[in-house]
């Protein structure tokens, strides 16, 4: 699919049926992850596939927004591999690891994989009930499957403002 058309029909699923996720699309889009830039190519990244009904019901747990998705993916950084910009104001962390998740999410609608980027959850109980190591931090988690039928996107979806509201020419 071209890019523009992709990002103009990609829109937040909040309604997926039972389908789960094939595994060679699955891996397409942990590749696209794989592959998104970051500081330095530290490459900080780190991403949870959570599939299981136990790990499903802690997302549930930490978050009002799985609607009920077959596949879950937590976005996290290591906290030790992490760049630090000139002047020492500003890190990579969390900025590397949205990069990341916007691969993903992107890679999951070339697909054809439905997603919702959640981040309405509570981090420290995720983590905590997912044994996350102490030296990453999950930044976001994103839903995968398919619509379920009658799913589509919100109202709003294609309300943006214009070019001239959000960009300045210096």
């Amino acid at each position: 699919m071209e890019f523009t058309e992709l990002v103009k029909k990609r829109y937040s699923c909040k309604k997926y049926d039972s389908r789960k996720v094939e595994r060679e699309k699955l891996n397409a889009i942990l590749e696209a992850g794989r592959l998104a830039p970051t500081a330095k190519n530290t490459q900080e990244q780190h991403i949870y596939v959570l599939e299981s009904e136990e790990n499903l019901a802690k997302v549930d747990k930490a978050s009002p927004c799985r609607y009920g998705a077959p596949t879950v993916l937590a976005v996290a950084y290591d906290k030790n591999q992490i760049y630090t910009y000139p002047g020492g104001k500003r890190t990579s962390d969390s900025e590397d690891a949205v990069i990341v998740a916007t691969h993903l999410m992107l890679a999951a609608a070339n697909e054809g994989v439905d997603s919702c980027w959640l981040n309405c959850f509570d981090p420290e109980m995720i983590e905590k009930d997912l044994n996350i190591p102490e030296n990453e931090e999950i930044v976001m988690l994103l839903d995968l499957g398919y619509a379920a039928e009658g799913a589509g996107p919100l109202p709003n979806h294609e309300n943006r403002k214009p070019l001239s509201e959000t960009v300045t020419y210096m």
